[in-house]
């Protein structure tokens, strides 16, 4: 055996002895230790982007809208309405004879019967799975209906059996042989979360119907978008909104891209199109409007003056004040395709040319290599396991910091056996992550989860942030490890350092952040090992002493790796407060294994503290 070979049995015997010694300590669970050291001073600290962490809304998992049926030109079956009674008293059926030039499909209902059963024939509706209707609420029903007859109608909110009544309003005594408005406000007597809206006759007649919307009066600034669910994004503190998508955007088909013109104006007029990348149908209701895409024309509506063409149907809308658009993605995940860097020239020309303070992303990745083409940032997308998104959080340690921003405007834990439908794994994995952005912010402008909402009904895509239904809500596990990064945009990040044997496990970051009465230095550390640590925080260069009585710890934490919250369990995995009396510049703490860990020092004398960071 010659010095070649004895070295490499050496070699090859070390290796084996500490993964044997790696895999016995996991075995006994035995604590790890470690040193954070924490340089606070502001020689060496930088600002972080005002407009670091933000949101992305897509319709998908009908997220937003789409259960209406058909289409503008054809008709089509009637769902999801269905028909109370049977063919010997109604019929049901579709035709073009809408007001609405871009909405020509109408409803026709014939009450067929002299005599009809109590409580009437007609249609009835359930909306997305059930309607939640509350006792002592109002809602209000809009409707388009026309009828050459005489009509005695009732509009009724009942429970999704039709047995017990929760509102009832009379509709008689109107001229309806033109196509009317009719507008009414149901009081509710009852509470049932599957409820249906009712529509209902006993009296022989042609009635049709078009355009029938029936949505809460109590919504978030009257826009329609239920409190509960705004309340939950309000929390996160969102510095930007990626909208309208997303894959949605373009369609699997150019005749079933979405179409920013026809999603403005009145909502009667929008005529929806075929989503054929998540299948189904949606109406546009929830459109550009609504949340503030082509080019020109677009960015004349959110940002033109009330006297251009555009503008002036964005005031008409009751919005005459300019919309804060600031950045166009040109595309989404296009940039393998052959045209794509041509065309994507002609939009940034005309663009840049139109309205040159716009900063204009790319699809095409520039973390590796320069990009080939202008752009002000690029678009960045991440769907992987857990542990691959774990070593990613030094994806951008060496990435160039001449040239584009990055825009990290997608990025989730989607591995099915790691993720499940939204797993505490999936979130320490995405916590790590989000630690290598915050300490790449020099060259990271912007990141935002993917994807935000799911209707448990309609579980397309897995995992999301947030899950509801008619009724409920709550925030996966990913959901809440962001509310850890909501204080992040705008803050100063320092050097944070770990030594530890353990270290490949762990990752972390170090913020000073104020709120309006007090400053804090912030150290978010996860621990993505099986093992305990008990480790020293060292943090040197404070401006000020630090106060123990406004110090705490946040853990995030649960008994299993793939425990994820639920309608029945949604604080399962949440994140737990509470002081932190020894809180020192060098102090002992301990992590829990698979957490994720937040420790908020409080810092003396907040007035006489200077905010200048580097950068």
């Amino acid at each position: 055996m010659g010095f070649k070979d004895a070295f490499s049995c050496t070699f090859c015997s070390l290796l084996v002895f500490c993964f044997s010694c790696k895999c016995l300590s996991a075995e006994l669970n035995l604590p790890q230790t470690a040193l954070v050291e924490v340089d606070a001073s502001w020689k060496f600290s930088r600002k972080i982007p005002d407009t670091l962490f933000g949101l992305f809304f897509e319709e998908i998992n009908h997220a937003g809208a789409g259960f209406e049926a058909g289409g503008p030109h054809t008709p089509s079956n009637i769902d999801p309405w269905s028909i109370i009674g049977d063919e010997s008293s109604i019929y049901i059926t579709t035709d073009r004879s809408s007001c609405f030039s871009q909405n020509s499909v109408a409803l026709r209902m014939e009450i067929l019967c002299e005599n009809c059963p109590a409580g009437g024939v007609g249609i009835y509706n359930p909306g997305f799975w059930g309607m939640n209707i509350q006792e002592g609420k109002a809602y209000n029903l809009v409707m388009y209906i026309r009828s050459l007859e005489s009509v005695e109608l009732t509009a009724s909110l009942t429970c999704s059996d039709g047995l017990q009544n929760l509102a009832s309003v009379p509709i008689h005594g109107i001229d309806l042989s033109n196509w009317t408005k009719i507008e009414l406000q149901l009081l509710t007597q009852g509470t049932c979360r599957t409820s249906r809206l009712e529509l209902t006759s006993m009296k022989k007649a042609v009635i049709w119907f078009d355009q029938v919307s029936l949505m809460p009066s109590d919504t978030y600034k009257d826009h329609g978008f239920r409190k509960d669910l705004i309340y939950m994004l309000l929390e996160l503190r969102p510095q930007f909104l990626r909208f309208p998508g997303g894959c949605f955007v373009e369609g699997d088909w150019l005749r079933n891209a979405f179409r920013w013109r026809e999603t403005v104006g009145p909502w009667e007029q929008r005529p929806g199109h075929f989503g054929d990348v998540w299948n189904y149908w949606t109406d546009d209701g929830l459109g550009y409007y609504e949340f503030l895409q082509d080019v020109l024309d677009s960015l004349e509506f959110a940002r033109g003056s009330t006297e251009s063409t555009w503008g002036s149907v964005r005031a008409a809308m009751g919005h005459p004040e300019r919309f804060p658009l600031k950045y166009v993605a040109i595309g989404n995940e296009d940039c393998g395709k052959e045209f794509y860097r041509g065309n994507y020239l002609k939009f940034y020309d005309a663009i840049r040319k139109a309205y040159p303070d716009i900063q204009m992303i790319s699809n095409c990745d520039g973390s590796s290599r320069p990009l080939d083409h202008p752009a002000d940032l690029y678009d960045f997308h991440v769907y992987t396991s857990a542990a691959n998104l774990f070593i990613m959080k030094n994806k951008f340690d060496r990435t160039s910091r001449i040239g584009p921003k990055v825009f990290v405007s997608e990025y989730a834990v989607n591995e099915q056996r790691d993720a499940g439908k939204g797993s505490l794994l999936a979130s320490l994995a995405e916590a790590a992550f989000l630690t290598g952005l915050e300490k790449n912010s020099d060259v990271v402008q912007m990141a935002s989860y993917a994807p935000l909402f799911v209707n448990d009904n309609d579980r397309t895509w897995n995992p999301d942030a947030i899950v509801f239904n008619s009724w409920q809500q709550y925030g996966t596990p990913s959901y809440w490890m962001q509310t850890y990064f909501r204080e992040s945009s705008g803050s100063v990040i320092h050097p944070i350092m770990i030594s530890s044997s353990y270290s490949d496990s762990l990752a972390a970051s170090a913020i000073t952040w104020k709120d309006t009465e007090d400053i804090f230095l912030r150290i978010k550390i996860v621990n993505f090992g099986p093992n305990a640590v008990n480790f020293t925080i060292s943090s040197r260069g404070l401006q000020a002493g630090i106060n123990t009585a406004k110090s705490t710890v946040t853990v995030l934490t649960s008994g299993n790796l793939l425990d994820e919250n639920s309608f029945s369990e949604p604080n399962k995995v949440i994140p737990v407060k509470s002081e932190l009396p020894d809180a020192s510049e060098e102090m002992a703490a301990v992590l829990a294994p698979y957490s994720f860990t937040s420790f908020d020092l409080a810092l003396d004398q907040y007035s006489k503290l200077r905010w200048k960071p580097n950068g």
